[in-house]
């Protein structure tokens, strides 16, 4: 039986270290991880906060445009 996660998909900041992208269940379905300092950002090879947000904005918009998506083609 596959797993649903229901729409819409959010996501919010965590104690200043990751975006948590859940759904309308506010189940986690996935953390995208940041780092501010630079010094720190390259040892752990991470994202800035910036660009963490925006990976975590699009994942939430998956949902939506894989609707819209097989809605398009008729699926």
């Amino acid at each position: 039986m596959a797993r649903a996660f229901p729409q819409p998909w959010t996501f919010e900041e965590n104690s200043n270290a990751c975006f948590i992208v859940r759904d309308a269940n506010k189940f986690p379905v996935a953390y995208v991880y940041f780092e501010d300092e630079s010094g720190r950002r390259a040892a752990a090879n991470l994202m800035t906060k910036d660009e963490a947000r925006r990976i975590a904005s699009n994942i939430a918009k998956l949902p939506a445009l894989l609707l819209a998506t097989r809605g398009h083609n008729g699926i």
